[in-house]
């Protein structure tokens, strides 16, 4: 399994949300490439970063800052929000990315979806968002009809990369993932699923772990810039 520290971009500065609520904002660091340089120091292996302010405004707002932590880094990264159309996901990989991460365009067009998973093979994720098991698109801020589960088993032949799985009620909120939801999705679908939403400790970590063979990794923010997960610790625990 694999630690992917999140940096999530509001305003050019590195926040984390409560619950999704952009106006629950607290800002950890006013330099994103800096932090990033921090974390591949410490260790980690992928970098996992979210436009908040694109996923609202359905384009890249946060994108020199994206840019920045490109042109710091060597380890890879990918990065969800406001990445809606082919031309902005080819334009974010020639710029160094290493993956997309495409959630309400899931919704609204899952044949771009298939479309840029077979122009970029390995290069496109699907971001899965879900308030009480069903989707929210539009950073989180519109409710859907459609359980995650079956946004999921949609794309199992689509040769996407992996399911970042987030449960909203989780996120930011330091009270542990939602480990059943994320198992019940990883059993569902043959994709490699990335657990999001509420990881706040090494036995958070350690329950993902044992949880399930299809989990690819882990997302946490809070906790790690909180000093309640130690990277080095992290990164050992998951690579064992």
């Amino acid at each position: 399994m694999i630690l992917y520290p999140a940096i999530d971009l509001k305003d050019g500065q590195c926040v984390r949300l409560f619950k999704g609520k952009m106006d629950q904002a607290t800002v950890f660091s006013d330099a994103p490439a800096d932090q990033a340089a921090q974390f591949e120091a410490q260790g980690c292996e992928w970098l996992h970063l979210v436009d908040l302010n694109g996923a609202f405004a359905g384009q890249p707002v946060n994108g020199a800052a994206v840019e920045g932590i490109l042109d710091r880094c060597s380890i890879p990264a990918q990065l969800g929000g406001g990445i809606r159309d082919l031309a902005i996901i080819e334009a974010w990989l020639d710029k160094g990315l290493a993956r997309v991460i495409l959630g309400t365009v899931a919704v609204r067009d899952p044949d771009l979806v298939r479309e840029a998973a077979k122009t970029f093979p390995g290069k496109v994720a699907v971001g899965i968002d879900a308030r009480f098991g069903m989707v929210a698109v539009e950073g989180w801020a519109e409710a859907t009809d459609i359980p995650a589960l079956d946004l999921a088993r949609k794309f199992e032949d689509a040769g996407i990369a992996a399911i970042i799985y987030t449960d909203i009620e989780r996120d930011g909120a330091m009270q542990g993932p939602n480990i059943e939801a994320t198992v019940a999705l990883s059993d569902a679908v043959s994709i490699p699923v990335i657990a999001s939403g509420g990881v706040s400790s090494m036995a958070d970590l350690k329950a993902l772990k044992a949880s399930g063979p299809r989990l690819n990794g882990a997302i946490s923010g809070r906790a790690i810039y909180d000093g309640k997960i130690d990277i080095a610790q992290a990164v050992t625990l998951l690579r064992s």
